[in-house]
């Protein structure tokens, strides 16, 4: 706290500046504006030396926050905490400008339910990340004669994906191809629509299946365990006697 660590104010350490912040006795103008680092509140401008003590009687220290301001103002703030949130919010934003990546997913027109549920999986994986993802949607052969069925492809991926992102490039042809783009919502908007991973589509698959069977079928089944219940019913035949 206050006093001053020994690296503080941009002095060298192993040959190389740790931080460039001037803290307390290391402000270099004779007067600041003073602001309360807590509570905000403005103390106006004050002679350096009595800002220092001010820091110093409640156990803190005095921060210069804008050196190229006339006065520079500066802050009565723990040095080590201020510190921290100053580097947690770099990396922060070093992160989101990270992940503002373009991630291609490419879609075959016709594209079987499978396939289209794990790709859309990975679209929002990508959203979820931060990243900008840029889909293509291709025809193969006389496909091209049938442009409407992409289109219609590409209204259901903007559906299924409206809570994760929106769309900065709209869906649009080029040579045997739709290209859309579509960018991640802020994250405190983005719902998933689907699950994280794919455990379990199969199983759902199978369900469906099940569920979508043919009553006939158990009226055959009910049928033959009749049948078998009528053969292991009937008695056998009399002994031939001579």
């Amino acid at each position: 706290m206050g006093g001053g660590g020994p690296n503080r104010g941009g002095r060298p350490n192993n040959g190389r500046y740790v931080d460039q912040t001037r803290v307390n006795e290391r402000i270099r103008s004779p007067k600041v504006r003073v602001v309360d680092g807590v509570t905000n509140q403005m103390y106006g401008v004050l002679p350096t030396a009595q800002a220092i003590r001010m820091a110093r009687e409640r156990g803190l220290d005095l921060v210069e926050v804008a050196p190229n301001a006339e006065p520079p103002v500066c802050k009565i703030v723990d040095y080590g905490k201020y510190k921290y949130l100053q580097e947690k919010h770099k990396k922060e934003a070093h992160k989101h400008h990270k992940g503002g990546k373009v991630k291609e997913l490419k879609f075959r027109i016709g594209i079987d339910p499978h396939d289209y549920h794990i790709k859309i999986v990975h679209a929002e994986d990508f959203l979820a990340e931060g990243h900008k993802v840029r889909i293509q949607l291709q025809f193969k052969g006389r496909q091209m004669a049938h442009q409407e069925l992409g289109h219609e492809l590409a209204k259901r991926i903007k559906e299924d994906l409206h809570n994760m992102g929106h769309v900065d490039q709209e869906p649009k042809m080029a040579g045997r191809n739709i290209n859309m783009q579509i960018s991640p919502l802020p994250e405190q908007q983005r719902h998933r629509k689907f699950k994280t991973h794919l455990k379990g589509v199969t199983a759902k698959a199978d369900i469906k299946h099940q569920d979508e069977h043919d009553p006939r079928e158990d009226k055959h089944d009910h049928d033959d365990h009749h049948a078998d219940d009528d053969h292991h019913e009937r008695p056998p035949p009399p002994a031939s006697q001579e």
